[in-house]
């Protein structure tokens, strides 16, 4: 039997459901197995492991009495820093914030502790996450379990470090341009990045998504479930729709997906990373689906224009702090956000109108397929200390090609493990769907989970 951390979400309830396991139980291993690797991921922000006990204590007695307070009892689960939790302060991944305990849950935190999951701790994430990476001015640097020299990637680099080590089975990252994608592939896991709008967030934003993260498909699933149902506070959030989210069975054959391997701008694609999001494609394609090569979608004008208004936009939160304040901030982060200085008000509308351009060229990529098919990134993950692959404030974004279109588009997308490099680190495929298909999105990742090679031991600590 796996050792208890390992064990799936959908695997601890069933085991509660018969008494053969105990929250209690599970909780204490979690927190032990946390406590070996912690020392060198530092995935954790706030942890409160008495609190998880006491919390754990009560699921315990809930279900020896078969009465479960709702689908998550008992599950240990961890929450990126910047959804607030009641009582936790919010750095946003800076040392520049100024740290006041958060008034309430936000709508993520609120469904899961009414689910009766276990809050083990929140998870590290750099400045404002606006970095794929794990430094951070605020938290100690975040490493990648599979190779501790390694970045897990980010904005969600604790969600994704905690989940490939081990720290429970479910995680919850946001995304704004692959920050729940873009570690989930560099650290081997399942991540989704949903509909915009299908989870209620607090402060909601354009193309800013809560999503699963996870180490299989159905507890991503299992967790949408929770995370979906509605909340007041997100002005942007979807209708309340009843959708089936842990029917993932289906069939590819008939099936007309897209296969994009040039995402138009950025760093060009590694070659193993293209041998593996060839071969998943072929597997598809055994399968019955029809492979549509996808041309590039995005250019480097338009890439551009969005970064423009993600700098300005930034630059404006920075320029509110005091000066004193401001220089806490992670320099790269500062030099990327200044060269907003250097921007005319029609340069910055013009970089906002790009995101109604991005859409308006996804939805006629889109047109005539069911899903696409890309990599996650275009290449493995890098060296940690960075704080992004190519170490430069001028072009800090030529990696996330793949990922942000469907941001912009809010289409779900997510990544999935589809194969290592010869070094042994992870590979991630991106499944996009339709806007609001998002339990396709989940029924083909699972699909392909099933029919994808033998994946490797997850990492121990070491």
């Amino acid at each position: 039997m796996p050792a208890l951390h390992d064990l799936p979400a959908l695997e601890l309830l069933k085991a509660y459901k018969s008494s053969k396991l105990s929250p209690l139980d599970v909780v204490d291993d979690v927190i032990a197995h946390t406590d070996r690797w912690e020392p060198k991921l530092k995935a954790l922000y706030a942890p409160d492991f008495e609190a998880a006990r006491k919390a754990a204590r009560a699921s315990a007695g809930r279900w020896k009495k078969g009465a479960p307070v709702g689908p998550l009892d008992g599950v240990p689960i961890t929450i990126k820093e910047n959804i607030a939790s009641k009582g936790v302060p919010i750095p946003l991944g800076t040392a520049a914030t100024t740290l006041i305990p958060a008034a309430a849950d936000a709508p993520p935190t609120a469904r899961v502790r009414e689910a009766g999951a276990i809050i083990l701790a929140k998870t590290t994430m750099p400045d404002y996450g606006m970095l794929s990476s794990g430094l951070s001015s605020f938290h100690p640097l975040t490493r990648n379990p599979w190779d501790l020299s390694k970045t897990p990637g980010g904005s969600s680099s604790g969600a994704g470090a905690a989940a490939a080590a081990g720290y429970g089975p479910l995680h919850i990252g946001t995304d704004i341009g692959g920050s729940v994608r873009l570690p989930a592939g560099w650290c081997g896991i399942f991540g989704l990045k949903p509909s915009l709008g299908r989870i209620p967030i607090d402060p909601p934003y354009v193309g800013r998504c809560a999503g699963p993260m996870t180490r299989t498909v159905q507890d991503s699933a299992l967790l949408m479930s929770v995370l979906s149902q509605p909340d007041p506070r997100d002005h942007m959030s979807l209708p309340s729709e009843k959708i089936a989210w842990m029917k993932l069975e289906r069939e590819v054959k008939g099936l007309k997906i897209g296969l994009q391997l040039d995402a138009g701008f950025g760093l060009p694609v590694d070659p193993e990373i293209q041998t593996a999001v060839e071969a998943a494609a072929r597997l598809f394609s055994k399968a019955g689906a029809k492979i549509v090569p996808v041309k590039p979608i995005l250019t480097r004008e338009i890439f551009e224009g969005l970064d423009d208004f993600w700098r300005t936009r930034s630059w404006d939160d920075i320029v509110r702090l005091p000066a004193e304040t401001r220089v806490k901030i992670l320099p790269f982060i500062a030099s990327w956000a200044r060269k907003a200085l250097q921007l005319s008000s029609v340069d910055v509308i013009r970089g906002f109108n790009r995101i109604m351009e991005m859409r308006k060229l996804a939805a006629a990529a889109f047109a005539p397929l069911d899903f696409l098919l890309s990599p996650t990134a275009p290449v493995p993950a890098f060296a940690a200390e960075l704080p992004c692959p190519t170490n430069d404030s001028s072009r800090p974004l030529e990696h996330i090609g793949f990922t942000v279109l469907w941001n912009m588009s809010e289409q779900p997308a997510a990544s999935i493990n589809c194969g290592y490099t010869r070094s042994g680190l992870p590979i991630g495929l991106q499944i996009v769907g339709n806007r609001f298909d998002d339990p396709g999105v989940l029924q083909l990742a699972r699909w392909y989970e099933q029919h994808r090679p033998p994946q490797k031991p997850w990492p121990l600590p070491r």
